[in-house]
């Protein structure tokens, strides 16, 4: 077997809220509460649980977002938790992440060029504008758009275009890791089902290894090699995915199973 790509050892991100009142204590809030998983090469591993598991926080620590209290994290067999901002930079190409809200993820500012050149410029994958613009052309197409739209801004785009210019932006970096944090969940129903497809052909086609992190089994279901379940920042079932949804273990997993729409994919990307 290959070693893995990544491999979380015992993460803890614990936060202290400020006290209420005078004489109010300072609370720690468990966060992320001793979480331990591998992904390999090529895998999407999902991390589903209700809201204020601690699911995202798990993402937002990898991302260097937030700020581990403890534990390990190592990608490519690199301890990357306890590395400076500016240790991390190299590894920003390598561990993208797609997030929930594709509106605020872009800066409005910008046109769709600016937004899909500037990390090619900064990575050194491009030295000049008309090189950028054929890669960004490129993979406009790739996610299913024109490559007209690079001279607008996003607001002229619906969330799920949005979404689809997010990804572009990720992909175009070739990361070996992608963690996307709940990227279709707020989006409408049809438009979800086209944008998870998207994101498992893309996965599929480049290899890139991917933390799917998620509140719905039923999308997961789709889209995943293995799942693990968190429930109050600890991981309570972790196996394959024919495994949690066919013979899940965990009593939480089991209600989670049977509480959690699901959305209709339809036909599955193959």
């Amino acid at each position: 077997m290959s070693e893995p790509l990544l491999r979380i050892a015992n993460l803890k991100t614990h936060f202290r809220t400020k006290g209420v009142g005078l004489f109010g204590k300072k609370k720690v809030i468990k966060a992320v509460d001793g979480v331990s998983f591998d992904i390999a090469p090529r895998e999407v591993l999902s991390l589903v649980g209700e809201s204020g598991c601690g699911k995202s926080t798990v993402g937002r620590t990898l991302t260097h977002l937030e700020k581990a209290t403890s534990g390990e994290a190592q990608f490519e067999g690199r301890n990357f938790l306890s590395m400076t901002s500016a240790e991390f930079r190299p590894l920003r190409r390598e561990i993208q992440m797609i997030f929930q809200d594709p509106f605020a993820s872009l800066n409005p500012r910008l046109k769709i060029e600016q937004t899909l050149g500037e990390p090619l410029f900064i990575h050194g994958l491009c030295k000049t504008w008309d090189e950028a613009r054929t890669k960004i052309a490129a993979m406009l197409e790739t996610v299913g758009m024109d490559p007209k739209v690079m001279a607008r801004h996003p607001h002229e785009f619906s969330g799920g275009q949005r979404q689809r210019i997010g990804i572009a932006r990720v992909m175009i970096l070739k990361p070996k890791l992608v963690i996307a944090d709940e990227a279709v969940s707020a989006l409408d129903v049809s438009i979800q089902a086209q944008v998870l497809n998207l994101i498992k052909k893309l996965q599929r086609d480049s290899g890139v290894s991917m933390l799917f992190i998620s509140h719905d089994l039923g999308v997961v279901r789709h889209i995943s090699d293995r799942v693990a379940v968190m429930f109050e920042g600890k991981i309570v079932e972790i196996g394959e995915k024919h495994q949690i949804f066919e013979a899940p273990e965990h009593d939480y997993t089991r209600k989670l199973l049977g509480s959690i729409p699901r959305v209709k994919i339809g036909k599955e990307v193959t």
